[in-house]
């Protein structure tokens, strides 16, 4: 698998493995290595992480594994995220759930994510949502000491409006690289935000998460997610009954602003797929029928 350039110098694989939900495979140590190793071997080298997933303890789990195999550290990339406080028991004195990107907090973040992770360096930093109390001289400063201190490498944002990502591209020295955002064939709001022309425009790879669109595709509740499956099943149809999953990552993977689908699953059979669409040649008009039926009416 060709891996995906961020940055003249920092690039990550076409696929990424998302370990939100880690904690729910109930794996040991050695079977997650084991599963790691299954990945490495398919291409995917990239792993998503962030501070508050399985509240609080997925990325102590990625970190002991990091710490029994020593090698599988270098053959990786670590994509973390902070910025969300959640009411947990492992912070008894927060009473609601809110976001601080405060010098201090983003900093302190990072640093129990090293402690988490057992590694010294974090490869990409994002930060986790867009807040209403926000200072950008304040991240920045935390992204230029992080990035002096070799603490993290690269940084980014997720759920980021184009309009939020200029305004923090604007007060930090250190270059955004991505925008990681909710896209499927479902989810079509950074078709319609402008962000997909921003990307396009500024040359930005976006990550995707969600990109099953959280199980409402395959298998839907509702009037818009059957319509968007009948399409789906046709177009697998059309490409030799390959499975809905593969054309959902097909469609994604088509799209010239170099869509990193965020792959979410404990399962390698489920990863093979969303890999093998890369091998899927899906035509123009099958990528719109998907579209035109996730957007419910004709195009003007």
């Amino acid at each position: 698998m060709n891996k995906i350039n961020l940055t003249n110098d920092f690039s990550l694989s076409r696929i990424v493995h998302g370990q939100m939900r880690m904690n729910a495979w109930k794996m040991s140590g050695r079977e997650i290595s084991a599963f790691m190793e299954e990945l490495l071997q398919l291409g995917i080298t990239s792993f998503d992480h962030a501070d508050i997933y399985g509240n609080y303890t997925c990325e102590s789990m990625l970190g002991e594994v990091l710490g029994q195999y020593k090698g599988l550290r270098n053959k990786i990339e670590i994509i973390t995220k902070c910025g969300i406080k959640l009411v947990s028991d492992k912070f008894p004195q927060r009473t609601v759930k809110h976001y601080d990107y405060s010098y201090e907090y983003i900093v302190s973040s990072v640093e129990r994510s090293l402690e988490n992770l057992r590694t010294d360096h974090i490869d990409l930093l994002l930060l986790h949502r867009p807040a209403p109390f926000f200072d950008p001289e304040a991240v920045a400063e935390a992204f230029t000491v992080l990035k002096r201190d070799g603490k993290v490498l690269h940084f980014g944002v997720s759920n980021f409006t184009p309009a939020q990502y200029e305004m923090l591209k604007a007060f930090t020295r250190e270059e955004l690289v991505t925008n990681q955002v909710e896209i499927s064939p479902y989810c079509l709001e950074h078709f319609e935000n402008g962000n997909i022309d921003f990307f396009l425009k500024e040359k930005i790879k976006p990550m995707a998460w969600s990109p099953l669109a959280g199980g409402k595709l395959l298998d839907p509740d509702n009037e818009k997610g059957k319509r968007i499956l009948h399409v789906l099943l046709q177009v697998s149809e059309e490409l030799n009954s390959i499975p809905v999953e593969k054309v959902i990552y097909a469609w994604l993977l088509k799209h010239p602003v170099s869509i990193i689908p965020v792959v979410g699953s404990g399962k390698i059979d489920r990863i093979k797929l969303a890999v093998d669409a890369l091998q899927v040649d899906m035509t123009l008009e099958q990528w719109y029928r998907i579209y035109i039926a996730a957007l419910g009416r004709e195009l003007p």
